[in-house]
């Protein structure tokens, strides 16, 4: 775990230390040791290590020397465009950074980021993130425990199995990334043959295991999460009906019920244009509060709770405004 630490840090520091020279005519290996915190033999390790990958870095004695790139040279890093750079900018959420324990750490990396980009560059990325602010757990004022978060994030990043109780249950898992939604953290993770999701905050006595694992090549956190929502969203839809929808009702059956509701084969329409249409919802009564939405543009046909739910709102709606 702890090498796992080093080997990141060393990474971060010489991706720093490339962008800090690119564009620079020399800086001393002093003046880096103190920029970066560490000792000047460290850098000039580091600077073999970076032409050992081919980047063409050497050092130079004397007045007006120090080390440096190749005149011109330039990492492909450093040809983002300006909407890239400002997008970048947008990556260090400030509540989402405090939940994985690495607010100072984002901190750190965008004020060096910001150093070693071209003067117009430095200047539209720090516009963005002086104006820009993502909050987005704040909006949602979620209220889990999420204490284990950072053992668990560690997991994730370095590729090694990790043991927690979930509901009284304990399980060993294979974890394969986090999500962020609506202010809660959840664990995806392949257990058994399976992959699954845990919320964060139900996740009790994590403990990072000794041994790794091989993360499945064709795995890819977005798809998979977006599938497991939309097979999560189809499973709530459970009530059926059957009903009537003008051509403006039709048009509009997505606003009410959702995209994934409304998404069913509709019948022949009829002289008056109107179409008939099976639709499974969340219930009855969430059936009743959305179709009420779309007013005269929508008949219940089936089952007749529904129809006449409808046909009582529309009465109480009458009577209170006919009242004086």
């Amino acid at each position: 775990m702890i090498l796992g630490n080093v080997r990141s840090k060393r990474s971060a520091r010489l991706l720093q230390l490339m962008l800090r020279l690119q564009g620079s005519r020399g800086v001393i290996a002093d003046q880096l040791a103190e920029e970066f915190g560490v000792s000047v033999r460290t850098i000039y390790r580091d600077v073999a290590s970076l032409s050992a990958a081919g980047v063409p870095i050497w050092t130079e004695s004397g007045p007006g020397g120090g080390i440096r790139l190749l005149d011109g040279w330039q990492s492909k890093l450093s040809g983002m465009t300006d909407d890239e750079t400002s997008a970048l900018m947008l990556l260090g959420v400030p509540s989402i950074a405090a939940d994985l324990g690495r607010s100072d750490a984002v901190g750190s990396a965008g004020a060096k980021l910001l150093r070693s980009l071209p003067g117009p560059l430095r200047e539209s990325a720090r516009l963005w993130q002086d104006r820009i602010l993502v909050d987005v757990p704040g909006w949602f004022g979620g209220v889990d425990d999420i204490s284990a978060l950072p053992i668990v994030t560690s997991a994730v990043l370095d590729s090694r199995r990790l043991r927690f109780a979930y509901r009284d249950r304990e399980r060993t898992v294979d974890p394969l990334g986090l999500v962020i939604k609506a202010g809660v953290w959840y664990l995806v993770a392949g257990m058994n043959g399976r992959t699954l999701s845990f919320r964060v905050g139900r996740i009790k006595n994590a403990v990072v295991e000794d041994d790794s694992f091989t993360r499945p090549v064709d795995f890819d956190l977005p798809s998979w999460w977006a599938a497991s929502m939309a097979e999560f969203d189809r499973s709530l839809l459970r009530f059926e009906c059957r009903v009537r929808l003008s051509p403006e009702g039709r048009r509009r059956l997505p606003d009410v019920v959702g995209e994934l509701a409304a998404a069913v084969e509709v019948g022949p329409e009829d002289n008056d244009g109107w179409v008939s249409a099976e639709l499974k919802l969340e219930s009855e009564a969430v059936a009743l509060s959305q179709l009420i939405g779309l007013g005269a543009d929508v008949e219940a046909l089936e089952p007749r709770s529904l129809r006449e739910g409808l046909r009582a709102v529309a009465e109480q709606m009458v009577l209170r405004h006919n009242s004086q």
